[in-house]
């Protein structure tokens, strides 16, 4: 086994651990600790078809790619109160307590297993992080049950008490906006602040230098008024539905748009769930909305591993 990669125990047990697990299964295994989303090593080893102390060990020889905002031990407290609430099983006789990895930590894993197996594992597993989140901001009696402790946790983590200030109004505009029944209009939500939604998706576009790649089921002429902020010389390549280009990206749209923007291509691909943004490619954004409804419902983008960018070009 190469001392800097995670060897799996076989590609096919890999493969079958991946392709056993539900979404619902994958969503289940994630739970709430010190007021961020994680999955603890057990559930990671099942679904990459390794055994939790291989992972481990393979974490413990690259622990510089793993600081504690992607990976800390839990205490003896927090895994005693996972097991009270029976959402997690035994231990199975360990002597430590187990690891858990964040999202970020997630993402770092799979560049140590470094295999496709482990690319595609680790894409279900961030989907499943991302539609936990959406569901976190979207149900309010699920954001109202954080603890005095978990409120505690993020505003420690303020480096003044100016950002400590900032942090406590985010979350304030966020349960105000959950009392009243709606959220903030206009807005994104990203990297624990709020912009407003165009303004933002505007900015993120001009931000490419070379190129641009926007994955989107549902595109229209709104979607292009935003691609059209890029700057010169900037190739934009549009993968959407058959449907949307038949009735909004025809070719006579792509040529007013070339005439004065150049170059975008547009290209028909199968169905499509999820909305990338792929800048230069290797910025790689993911937006809980399509980017012709950005304002208006409360939207969150993510930005995720640059890794996870040619397996998502294989699949347009």
């Amino acid at each position: 086994m190469n001392s800097d990669e995670l060897s799996l125990v076989s590609v096919h047990d890999a493969s079958v651990a991946a392709s056993g697990a539900t979404d619902d299964f994958i969503k289940s295994r994630i739970f709430t600790i010190r007021g961020v989303q994680v999955m603890l090593d057990q559930d990671l080893a099942t679904l990459y078809g390794v055994e939790t102390k291989v992972l481990n060990q393979a974490v413990k020889r690259n622990i510089k790619r793993f600081p504690s905002r992607f990976m800390f031990q839990l205490s003896e407290e927090e895994s005693e109160n996972l097991k009270s609430q029976n959402v997690t099983s035994s231990w199975g006789g360990r002597r430590y307590s187990p690891y858990a990895f964040t999202e970020q930590g997630v993402a770092m894993l799979s560049s140590v297993l470094k295999s496709d197996t482990a690319i595609d594992v680790s894409v279900r597993i961030m989907d499943a992080f991302v539609a936990m989140r959406r569901t976190l901001v979207a149900i309010a009696p699920m954001l109202a049950r954080l603890d005095t402790v978990e409120r505690r946790q993020i505003t420690d983590q303020s480096r003044n008490e100016e950002n400590q200030r900032r942090n406590e109004d985010r979350f304030d505009t966020i349960f105000k906006a959950m009392d009243g029944g709606d959220f903030p209009p206009q807005k994104v939500f990203f990297e624990g602040k709020h912009y407003d939604a165009y303004s933002f998706a505007k900015k993120l576009v001009r931000k490419a230098a070379k190129s641009i790649v926007l994955v989107d089921g549902y595109c229209d002429e709104v979607t292009l008024d935003i691609l059209v902020q890029k700057k010169g010389g900037v190739e934009v390549v549009v993968a959407t539905t058959q449907k949307m280009i038949d009735k909004h990206l025809t070719s006579i749209a792509v040529a007013k748009f070339n005439k004065q923007n150049p170059t975008l291509t547009v290209k028909a691909a199968g169905a499509l769930h999820d909305r990338f943004l792929i800048l230069d490619g290797k910025g790689l954004y993911h937006f809980g909305a399509s980017l012709k409804d950005l304002g208006r419902q409360y939207c969150a983008v993510t930005k995720m591993d640059a890794m996870f960018i040619p397996s998502i070009m294989q699949r347009i």
